[in-house]
């Protein structure tokens, strides 16, 4: 019975370690990446109840805008097909606000022309 015991003992003595490694929970990385988000969430607390403020007050504004506006871009967009056939709108001294559409050569110009590369 101890030439089982003995070896038995010393097995069961090698695998405590390894259990106690899978019961420690998080590595330091990992409480440390804890630690971060969570003061970064503590410091960010006061910015996103102002915005969430402001976005309650801005919501009457953007129901009244939407209902009166809605309707008139809607019609815009249907009368307008290519939106990159026109250069940005421009503001005139007189406040009036043009849309003026690009030439022929215009648009061959910027059909030619590639994507710029973004270096990243």
């Amino acid at each position: 019975m101890t030439r089982f015991a003995t070896p038995l003992l010393i097995a069961s003595l090698a695998a405590a370690p390894l259990a106690a490694q899978e019961e420690e929970g998080p590595s330091l990385i990992e409480q440390g990446a804890q630690l971060f988000f969570k003061g970064l969430m503590e410091e960010m607390e006061p910015a996103l109840e102002e915005l969430e403020g402001m976005a309650q007050e801005m919501e009457p504004f953007l129901k009244k805008f939407s209902a009166e506006m809605g309707p008139a871009l809607k019609e815009l967009m249907g009368e307008v097909d290519d939106w990159s056939a026109y250069h940005p709108p421009e503001k005139l001294p007189n406040g009036d606000i043009i849309m003026r559409r690009k030439s022929a050569e215009e648009m061959d110009d910027s059909a030619r022309k590639e994507p710029e590369e973004v270096e990243l």
